[in-house]
């Protein structure tokens, strides 16, 4: 029996779509990465009771702290973007989250540093708060490693295929790690938007891109780049065509950034029949109802899409995208620079706790 919330959406249900696809299923896919970030750092004794945890968070990462925290007895304080809706807000105000509005910067680019740069002088004020970094600490990793074992009862030795979105790489990169780890044969397949910077894809403009939390205008630290064989870069008319399809098809009702990863698991599954293809559904729908699900009729047919094959980024276009990675490295506009720090890696220059 659970004893939070958290411990219930920390476990994604596994779901076989046929006999060589499953999809895993997250209520919120971060409270896994965040839950157990801050268990550690208690066991650490990085933080205490009393302390505050801050970060910045476009929405999933937001809810997904402020339960971390409120299972844990700590404050939390999230730098919000704009993509932090009404219904979201209220339930981070009620668990006791204090709640950053950081006015709209223009672009994705500025409103990420914005929103950066005003965790980092919310720490020069605050010494009893601390930074989670949750995209440049590999600590977010460590939560999905009891899902891999979960995958490995369920699936057993097999050759597997993974594809989500990247992210800050915690969700894909750390299931493929601690799978290969185990020495099991593990295809890592990254999806991406067009404008992210993490994959090289921000020269290609999408019009209506609102597929938050897998790409980046600004370089993630913990995405580790090596690990990844193949890249999708999936716009929203064919996300969409991807998430109305697995919600009519299977009756899983996720969003964009799963949209994508059901495109992108289709096409691997035709590639390699010999395998079984993972693909991650983080978050449910409800977010892009509006945006996405309310046009069913208009949505672009799935078996209509086939992704443009590639050599470089410079050659991707709209709406779908795929390279072979090989473990390439960074693209230099997503290589993020050193975090320096006399502290612990949360706090800044001479901020200490006080306990």
């Amino acid at each position: 029996m659970d004893h939070h919330i958290s411990e219930t959406f920390s476990r994604p249900a596994l779901i076989r779509l046929d006999d060589h696809t499953t999809c895993v299923r997250f209520e919120t896919m971060k409270v896994a990465s965040a839950l157990a970030a801050v268990r550690h750092l208690l066991q650490r004794g990085v933080i205490a009771p009393g302390d505050t945890l801050v970060d910045s968070s476009s929405g999933m990462y937001a809810h997904a702290l402020a339960l971390a925290c409120h299972r844990y007895g700590l404050g939390c304080r999230i730098v919000a973007s704009t993509t932090v809706d009404t219904t979201l807000r209220v339930q981070l105000e009620i668990l006791g989250a204090v709640v950053d509005s950081v006015p709209p910067g223009g672009d994705l680019r500025l409103d990420q540093a914005l929103r950066v740069a005003r965790v980092q002088e919310i720490l020069r004020t605050e010494p009893r708060h601390y930074w989670m970094r949750q995209y440049h600490d590999d600590i977010h990793y460590l939560g999905y490693r009891p899902i891999t074992e979960m995958i490995r009862r369920e699936l057993g030795e097999q050759p597997l295929t993974i594809v989500g979105g990247v992210g800050t790489g915690a969700s894909t990169g750390a299931l493929a790690t601690y799978l290969r780890d185990a020495a099991l044969d593990v295809a890592l397949v990254g999806v991406q938007p067009f404008e992210s910077v993490t994959f090289g894809s921000d020269h290609v403009r999408d019009p209506e891109i609102i597929i938050a939390g897998i790409g980046s205008a600004i370089p993630f630290a913990n995405v580790r780049h090596s690990l990844y064989d193949t890249v999708h870069w999936v716009g929203f008319d064919a996300a969409q065509a991807g998430s109305i399809a697995l919600l009519r098809e299977h009756a899983i009702f996720a969003g964009l950034s799963t949209g994508g990863a059901y495109l992108a698991a289709g096409f691997e599954r035709r590639l390699a029949p010999g395998r079984h293809v993972l693909f991650l559904a983080p978050d449910t729908g409800h977010r892009y109802v509006d945006a996405a699900f309310t046009r069913p009729s208009s949505a672009l047919a799935v078996r209509d899409l086939r992704p443009h094959q590639i050599t470089a980024p410079a050659e991707m276009r709209l709406p779908w995208s795929r390279m072979r990675w090989n473990g390439s490295p960074a693209p230099v506009p997503a290589v993020a620079p050193p975090v320096t720090t006399d502290g612990p890696p949360g706090r800044l220059p001479g901020a200490r706790s006080r306990r």
